[in-house]
């Protein structure tokens, strides 16, 4: 019997989890971010000059429910994620490669052609150039999103075309959401 009663509230959770509401901040047809009920949101509200870092209890039609405040999605002037642009990749591969450069010119020079080490001034004049381009570059991170008219804030439930079901404990990432 209590093994019984463990299972069935076992499916209720599980069913219950699959079914969750969704904050979604989109620009265009582009998602920019996904949140659930308990993750944490950092915003700022018009009106108010203190950042908010709270976490989601519940996702309404027109707001989101706090632990300590229910806001109104129109309230939110900005949300605080981390985001990543393509300038922040480009410098990624800058650096990759001028690190590689330089190792690949130093295996050349010292293994292949026999040579004691030494510093090639073109070489490593390069690979420092990229490195100093791509530092700044990988550095520059926008830290908030403005929420206006470009970028929209809303709820998806279960059977939107913008919902992601939510990946479980223990679920293989090689296969397909149902």
């Amino acid at each position: 019997m209590r093994g019984v009663v463990t299972t069935i509230l076992l499916l209720i959770t599980v069913l219950s989890v699959s079914g969750q509401k969704q904050l979604i901040l989109m620009k265009r047809e582009n998602v920019l971010l996904r949140l659930y009920p308990g993750n944490e949101i950092v915003m700022k509200v018009r009106g108010n000059p203190r950042i908010w870092r709270t976490y989601i209890n519940n996702i309404s039609d027109t707001s989101v429910v706090t632990h300590r405040d229910t806001i109104a999605f129109h309230r939110i002037e900005r949300l605080y994620f981390p985001q990543s642009k393509f300038h922040n990749r480009l410098g990624a591969y800058l650096i990759a490669g001028a690190v590689a450069l330089f190792a690949i010119d130093q295996i050349n020079y010292t293994l292949i052609q026999g040579n004691e080490f030494s510093v090639d001034s073109g070489i490593s004049r390069a690979s420092i150039g990229g490195i100093l381009i791509g530092v700044p570059l990988v550095l520059a991170r926008k830290k908030y999103q403005r929420v206006d008219y470009r970028y929209r804030l809303f709820m998806a439930e279960k059977g939107s075309p913008f919902y992601l079901p939510a990946r479980t404990i223990g679920a293989s990432p090689y296969l397909e959401y149902p």
